[in-house]
């Protein structure tokens, strides 16, 4: 059984400029390439990223996946151990769209993954919600534009007593922490 991280994309891992669809758009927050190579010694990594801008017809699925190549390139990663994008709006049906647990929960039983030692990490009360739904932990970051947390998600977070950490470094130290 291993231990797995879920990460968002937007605002976790790179500024979120609002429906990136080309490759050049993607930049790195501080400290997420650090984060992530720490995070890959000890956890399987996931990307779970919801994508409205594909079914409100703003780009397509091809120009997201071309986005999370670019992603991996500047991480210097060989790849995920998986990633969902969610195309949906949230105002359609949806499987994956977080708050849903279900990808998490289909990855802890396909990849055999240790449910006790799984977190999300993001920056939206949707992305510790959809922990929180598939009972793995959840942190809570700031958002990586403004270097503070979102208000709705920090009173989800506090309500729920998820830890909230002000990078993507600092919650990857904090789950490594509790393994």
């Amino acid at each position: 059984m291993k231990p797995a991280l879920f990460l968002d994309r937007d605002d976790t891992l790179v500024f979120d400029e609002s429906y990136m669809s080309r490759p050049e758009q993607i930049r790195l927050l501080p400290d997420a390439k650090e984060a992530l190579k720490l995070a890959a010694e000890h956890f399987e990594l996931y990307l779970l990223t919801n994508q409205s801008g594909i079914n409100r017809g703003y780009y397509t699925l091809a120009d997201a996946e071309a986005c999370n190549a670019r992603l991996l390139e500047l991480l210097e990663l060989p790849n995920f151990a998986g990633i969902c994008i969610a195309p949906e709006t949230p105002d359609e049906p949806s499987k994956y769209r977080k708050p849903s647990p279900a990808y998490i929960l289909e990855r802890i039983e396909e990849d055999k993954l240790d449910a006790a030692h799984c977190w999300i990490i993001g920056d939206k009360r949707s992305d510790i919600e959809c922990g929180v739904n598939a009972g793995v932990g959840s942190i809570l970051v700031y958002r990586g534009a403004t270097g503070a947390p979102r208000e709705s998600a920090k009173e989800y977070a506090e309500q729920n007593q998820l830890p909230i950490c002000a990078s993507i470094l600092d919650a990857v130290k904090f789950a490594i922490s509790k393994i």
